[in-house]
C-alpha cells in the first residue's frame, strides 16, 4: 500500500498569533525576538522580502529593514495556540507526530479508499483556520521528506499533492539546501564538488557521499532520491523532566549542595535543548535525615537555559532549607513544557550567549554530557 504522509507548517506562527491580537499588524513588517542584542525568533515574510532571517541579530534585521516593528513575543500564547491547533488536527486524523510548536506530520495511509486524501486534508487545514484563525501550509506526498520540502515551496497558505510519480521531477531541479538535513557546511562541501541541486546529488554515487560525509551519506542520497521510510511517531506530550541525588550520607555542606545542583541544572537544561522543550515551571526537593520532605516551586518565563534556571533553583533552595538539619536526598523538575523549534529562549538571550549554548552543545554531543560544564557544577 502506498504511504499518504502530510506535512504541515503553521506560517510564520509567532508573527500570525500576534496579528490575531493585533490586527494593525496585518500585511506591516513584524520581527519576534528580544532586545536589541536578541536574535530574531520569527519574522513576516515582509521582512523576509529584505533579507530577515530567523536567528538573525535583531540590529542587522533592523538595517535591513528599518521599518519592521519588532516584538517581544509572548511564548504562553504561542502555546495555548499551538495545543489548539493540535486538538484540531487529533479530532480528525488516525495518526498524528507533533515535531514542533508549529510543525506536524499526518499518516493518512489507507484513507483514500473511504476519502480522498488530498480533500481531507484541506478539510482540516480548513478546520484549523476556522477554529484558530492562523494560515497554515501543506504538502501531501509518499514520505516525510518529501512532503516537508513540498510544503516549503507552496508557502504560505500552499496546499500542494506530489503524487508518486512526480517526486523526482520536483525534487530535480530544487537547490541541494531544501532537503531537510542538508546544513550550511554540507551545503558548503558540496557545492565546491558542483552538487548543487538534489538532480546532481541523486546521480553521486553512494560510495562517493559515504567518504565525503560519512554513515549519512547514504541517508542523504535516499532523500535526494525521493526515499524515506522514517514512520510517523504519535504525538504524546511530555508532563516533566527531573533528576534526584540521594547521599550516600548526610550532608550540611551547603557549597556542595548549591554546586549539586548546579550540576543538576546543567544537566536537565541540555535535555531539555536536546529534546527542543522550554519549561515554566521549576520545583526544588529535599528531604532531611529524619525523611521530612518538602518542596518549592515557582512559575518562571519560558527558558531552556542554564543560567536562568539557576538562578531560579538557588532561590528555591534558599527558601526551601529551612532547618539547619542535614539533608539525605535533593532534586530539580521542570514542568510546565512546551514543545518548540527553539532550543533557546530567543526573546531574552543574547547572540553571543547563544552561540556559547550551542558550541558547549555540540561539545557534549561529541565528547558526552561531561565533558564541558560550569565550574560551580564541578566542585561536586
Amino acid at each position: 500500500m502506498e504511504r499518504a504522509i502530510v506535512h504541515m507548517d503553521l506560517d510564520t506562527f509567532f508573527v500570525s498569533c500576534e496579528r490575531l491580537k493585533n490586527s494593525e499588524l496585518e500585511k506591516k513588517p513584524v520581527i519576534i525576538g528580544g532586545g536589541d542584542r536578541g536574535v530574531v525568533a520569527s519574522c513576516s515574510y515582509e521582512t523576509r522580502f529584505f533579507g530577515v532571517r530567523s536567528a538573525m541579530p535583531i540590529k542587522m534585521a533592523l538595517r535591513l529593514c528599518p521599518e519592521a516593528k519588532v516584538i517581544k513575543g509572548d511564548m504562553e500564547m504561542y502555546s495555548n495556540m499551538s495545543h489548539l491547533v493540535t486538538e484540531v488536527i487529533q479530532e480528525k486524523v488516525p495518526v498524528l507526530e507533533k515535531a514542533s510548536i508549529d510543525e506536524f506530520y499526518l499518516d493518512l495511509s489507507g484513507m483514500d479508499k473511504f476519502f480522498g486524501c488530498y480533500q481531507w486534508t484541506n478539510e482540516i487545514v480548513d478546520a484549523v483556520t476556522k477554529n484558530t484563525g492562523l494560515p497554515i501550509s501543506f504538502a501531501l506526498s509518499t514520505n516525510k521528506t518529501v512532503a516537508k520540502i513540498g510544503t516549503g515551496e507552496s508557502k504560505p497558505t500552499g496546499r500542494f499533492e506530489i503524487q508518486e510519480q512526480n517526486i523526482k521531477p520536483f525534487l530535480n531541479p530544487l537547490s541541494v539546501k531544501k532537503i531537510p538535513m542538508v546544513g550550511n557546511v554540507t551545503f558548503q562541501l558540496l557545492s565546491r564538488l558542483g552538487v548543487r541541486t538534489i538532480q546532481t546529488l541523486s546521480e553521486t554515487p553512494v560510495e562517493v557521499l559515504h567518504q565525503l560525509i560519512g554513515k549519512n551519506g547514504s541517508e542523504l542520497w535516499k532523500k535526494a532520491n525521493g526515499i524515506d521510510d522514517t514512520p510517523i511517531i504519535p504525538y504524546s506530550e511530555r508532563k516533566s523532566i527531573s533528576t534526584e541525588n540521594t547521599f550516600s550520607q548526610d550532608t550540611i555542606d551547603i557549597q556542595n549542595l548549591r554546586s549539586i545542583l548546579s550540576g543538576m541544572v546543567e544537566q536537565l537544561a541540555f535535555q531539555l535543548r536536546q529534546e527542543k522543550w522550554l519549561t515554566s515551571t521549576i520545583s526544588v526537593k529535599i528531604r532531611y535525615s529524619n525523611f521530612d520532605t518538602e518542596t518549592k516551586q515557582c512559575r518562571i518565563p519560558y527558558t531552556s537555559a542554564d543560567h536562568t534556571l539557576l538562578k531560579y533553583v538557588l532561590e528555591l533552595f534558599k527558601k526551601v532549607y529551612t532547618r539547619r538539619m542535614r539533608i539525605r536526598l535533593i532534586g530539580v523538575k521542570f514542568t510546565g513544557l512546551v514543545h518548540g523549534c527553539h532550543q533557546m529562549d530567543l526573546f531574552e538571550d543574547t547572540e553571543e550567549l547563544i552561540s556559547l549554548y550551542q558550541t558547549m552543545d555540540k561539545i557534549k554531543n561529541r565528547f558526552g554530557t561531561a565533558s564541558v560544564g560550569r565550574a560551580s557544577g564541578l566542585l561536586r
